[in-house]
């Protein structure tokens, strides 16, 4: 399952509610992933910069292309 479908299963939301909600509010799920990353990062002492880094830039496409998909809808 992927992380998308993961959190939309956890919101209680349809695909196509997940995945407008993405395209309308993308600019908050960066935030969150920022901020979520950061705390990971104060956490760990910035041990693992770099790979919490990707993580978040990682996180960020595929919350991406997953409102652009349309909730992985073909």
């Amino acid at each position: 399952m992927s992380f998308m479908d993961t959190l939309k299963d956890k919101l209680g939301m349809s695909k196509g509610k997940a995945s407008d909600a993405m395209r309308q509010h993308g600019d908050k799920v960066d935030q969150g992933i920022d901020k979520a990353g950061d705390a990971v990062d104060s956490k760990t002492g910035s041990k693992y910069s770099s790979q919490v880094d990707t993580g978040q830039d990682k996180a960020k496409d595929a919350a991406r292309n997953y409102g652009e998909q349309g909730g992985g809808q073909s």
